[in-house]
């Protein structure tokens, strides 16, 4: 299947209602984006999802970024890449940066009952697409108990660590048992750059992990943008996993030296609980925290780009040196086992916190149970989906 050409102002559409809309986590982020590339537009196979998504989750950085970006990159070359980052992203940020003001109105009956309508949207779609997954990448007995193993290790766990644990027991599993995989090369990831911009591009995330420590002041104290840029990008470049897992490495960055207080780090991360989109958008929230020279709008946009840099950079300069992996059979066996693995993740994320967060009687169980069936069985348009929940929400609170 080849990629059919894309303006990059389709990609930013596209992406910008993403952004608004795309509650629940890094990886229910990956059911909404299977629903609407795979699915709805069919801007990718089955196969190409499978791979970028495998990709996405051995490298460092927010995954469903960075799986957006390389979307973006694969359908409108870098203006493509460039507009799904931005879309996606933007809508968190400016929710972000105006959370305090709105807080006085989300605490209302009326604001809370929106949330709690795009909780349960959440709940209908990562559900939809949990069903779709399992059915495609999750054939055979094999990949449907090694989904249910890694759904039950982050169930009982649900440590960082394990995530990635369970990722790569998945591809060394797949590579022993998972013998009815075919080699990928079928689904082939092409890109406008070859293998030696790939190299270059994995050079540059060298270049900068190690040259800006060296270009930054001193830890404690004020900080320039220098500094920001140095202490972000090490924590995009140094986290597995993505999502909550940057915490620890986000509060040794900016609460260690002294640039943000610790009540303001909580109190913004419990404000990043509450927008959709990726959680590393709350880089751009500390950095217009940090005081003198680095803080306020120039802070707040060095930050962002610094910590979601590094990841790109690494996928951008893995998929031009993807396909020479993709086409062996061992290779293709440890993807589908990847894959069979994410589908466990997925499913422990519908669980927690998904439906933990947005089931909180049987109205809300109903409303999401007739959401799932507009997508799953009617297959309506997603917008009709939200109306329903949303309005539904809104109509129980009134009772």
């Amino acid at each position: 299947m080849a990629f059919k050409s894309g303006g990059a102002a389709e990609v930013f559409g596209v992406f910008l209602r993403l952004g608004v809309t795309c509650f629940g986590g890094p990886i229910a982020h990956l059911g909404y984006f299977r629903t609407e590339f795979v699915e709805r537009r069919r801007w990718l196979s089955e196969g190409q999802f499978a791979q970028l998504l495998a990709i996405c989750q051995f490298l460092p950085g927010p995954a469903s970024s960075q799986l957006g970006f390389s979307i973006g990159l694969l359908r409108a070359g870098w203006r493509g890449a460039l507009c799904a980052f931005f879309a996606f992203t933007l809508p968190s940020v400016l929710l972000l940066a105006g959370f305090a003001a709105a807080l006085p109105w989300l605490s209302g009956a009326v604001g809370q009952a929106v949330v709690g309508g795009l909780k349960i949207l959440a709940l209908a779609v990562v559900a939809h697409a949990l069903v779709g997954m399992a059915r495609t990448l999750c054939a055979g007995w094999w990949r449907a108990a090694l989904a249910g193993m890694a759904c039950a290790a982050m169930v009982a766990f649900g440590a960082p660590a394990v995530q990635l644990g369970v990722v790569a027991i998945g591809a060394g599993l797949g590579a022993l048992f998972c013998r009815q995989a075919g080699p990928a090369a079928e689904a082939a990831l092409a890109v406008g750059y070859g293998t030696r911009g790939g190299w270059g591009l994995l050079g540059v995330f060298l270049v900068l992990l190690i040259g800006l420590p060296y270009l930054a002041g001193p830890a404690a104290g004020a900080a320039g943008p220098l500094d920001i840029a140095a202490g972000f990008y090490r924590a995009g470049a140094l986290v597995f996993g993505g999502g909550h897992v940057v915490l620890p490495l986000l509060e040794e960055t900016v609460v260690a030296p002294g640039w943000v207080s610790e009540a303001d780090f909580v109190a913004g991360y419990g404000a990043a609980q509450a927008v959709p989109g990726p959680l590393f958008a709350f880089a751009a929230y500390l950095g217009r925290l940090i005081p003198a020279a680095g803080g306020g709008l120039v802070g707040g946009a060095v930050a962002l780009l610094a910590i979601f840099l590094p990841g790109f950079l690494l996928v951008a300069g893995v998929l031009p040196l993807w396909r020479f992996i993709a086409g062996r059979r061992s290779a293709a066996n440890a993807i589908a086992g990847v894959n069979a693995a994410v589908v466990g993740l997925l499913a422990a994320a519908f669980y927690d916190p998904v439906f933990v967060a947005a089931v909180d009687s049987a109205v809300d169980l109903a409303i999401g149970l007739v959401g799932f069936g507009l997508l799953a069985i009617w297959r309506v348009s997603p917008l009709v989906v939200v109306v329903w929940c949303l309005g539904g929400s809104l109509v129980v609170s009134m009772l």
